[in-house]
């Protein structure tokens, strides 16, 4: 493995391998979906998704924003943890 992705960054890798975990879940949750065939059951699953889709947000926000702290600035850091809260609010409501 370490031959495939020996260039690559391990942080990028964790954080696209979260990604990757996360759209595996979507299509999961679509084939779901389609093979249940009810409306009920759609929305139920819809919902799951409603709480995983934030949750490897902000866990992968979080692996970033911890590998490039000591690069910035406390401003800076800040202002980057607003953005994520807006975001999620934006999202919720």
């Amino acid at each position: 493995m370490k031959f495939l992705f020996g260039s690559i960054n391990s942080t990028v890798l964790t954080m696209a391998g979260l990604r990757v975990l996360s759209s595996l879940i979507e299509l999961s949750a679509a084939i779901i979906m389609i093979i249940t065939n009810d409306i009920r059951k759609a929305v139920v699953v819809n919902s799951i998704l409603a709480i995983v889709g934030p949750l490897i947000f902000i866990i992968t926000m979080t692996i970033g924003i911890y590998q490039i702290a000591g690069q910035l600035s406390y401003a800076k850091l800040i202002l980057i943890f607003a953005g994520v809260v807006l975001i999620l609010a934006g999202v919720h409501k």
